[in-house]
């Protein structure tokens, strides 16, 4: 019998509960995927303590993973049962050994990347590639802010960045995590808990300030960070890490600079298949490349999805967190 971390009721990490769960075939249009490597994302805790409210309950979490074909159900052309595969932006429900899927979320896997590697990487990469690709055609030459530099989508951007010829500054929580950040194409890094991003940023830019500013810790840095922006710069707010941002004043905008401001989600940039594939054809390129490294930061074993969530808002995380079958 297959396992999965169930969700009865929403709270804290220790809500999330290994049960024995039956998968059952796979009808039109699917497969049944017998899971090796899960990806563990923030959004994954703001599902699990209602933060971002699910409909109905139970529920298992997660939006990416790895694994093989087990079952191919009818109408399935493009994928065979032994066909390698992975996802990164749901259905929901990746913390489980096995599961259906839908064929139209599923990509297959380059047979030069590991499964850890691809698990650590689909969610956060794919969020990387719509920042930098498609929100914002982030070109050689520019320079911009990320928050929470170190992070399993932090690494990844500061190097994706850096490919492109663009300088990152970024903040980070220790000087353990500058150093990660600086390894991986940070150009600069800001220590938020000692030190003024919005004065280290005007310093290190001579005055002039950065064109986007990504934010995905939220409350913590979010007005301080329209601080940052030249003028017609744009604030990109796409996480929440240390809380919701505050509610804000849109006629603030203009004596700022006549600001612009974007709350995106994944889905919007890879909801069609078109642009899933784009997205992933991108992103496998530039890591079969090595120009984008994945860093695999912690791994847990499946029941052990309450410590990894523990971990991860507990800021003890840095790279990629994965759930290993």
């Amino acid at each position: 019998m297959a396992r999965a971390i169930v969700v009865r009721e929403t709270g804290g990490p220790e809500v999330l509960v290994g049960t024995d769960v039956q998968v059952g075939s796979p009808g039109n249009g699917e497969v049944r995927l017998k899971q090796t490597a899960i990806g563990v994302n923030f959004i994954d805790t703001y599902h699990r303590s209602g933060l971002y409210p699910i409909p109905g309950l139970p529920f298992t979490p997660g939006m990416e993973a790895v694994g093989e074909v087990e079952e191919v159900g009818g109408d399935v052309i493009d994928l065979k049962e032994g066909d390698r595969v992975c996802y990164g932006n749901g259905p929901m429900g990746s913390y489980a050994s096995e599961r259906i899927m839908p064929t139209g979320s599923l990509v297959k896997v380059p047979s030069n990347l590991g499964d850890k590697q691809v698990a650590g990487m689909m969610l956060r990469g794919l969020t990387v590639w719509y920042l930098l690709r498609s929100l914002h055609n982030l070109k050689a030459g520019e320079t911009v802010l990320f928050h929470a530099a170190a992070g399993g989508v932090g690494l990844i951007f500061c190097q994706w960045a850096k490919h492109i010829g663009a300088t990152v500054i970024g903040t980070v929580g220790s000087e353990e995590k500058a150093a990660m950040a600086k390894e991986n194409g940070c150009d600069h890094t800001i220590l938020y808990k000692s030190e003024d991003f919005v004065a280290k940023v005007n310093d290190i830019t001579d005055g002039n300030k950065v064109s986007v500013v990504y934010d995905g810790v939220g409350k913590d840095t979010f007005m301080g960070s329209l601080d940052c922006l030249q003028k017609c710069g744009l604030m990109v707010s796409f996480g929440n890490a240390s809380g919701p941002p505050p509610a804000l004043e849109i006629g603030s905008l203009g004596p700022k600079g006549s600001l612009f401001v974007t709350r995106p989600t994944l889905f919007d940039y890879t909801g069609d298949r078109e642009q899933l594939v784009r997205g992933c054809d991108d992103l496998f390129d530039v890591v079969s490349l090595g120009a984008v490294k994945i860093e695999v930061g912690q791994s847990y074993g499946l029941e052990d999805a309450a410590h990894a969530h523990s971990d991860l808002e507990t800021r003890k995380t840095t790279g990629s967190t994965i759930l290993q079958i």
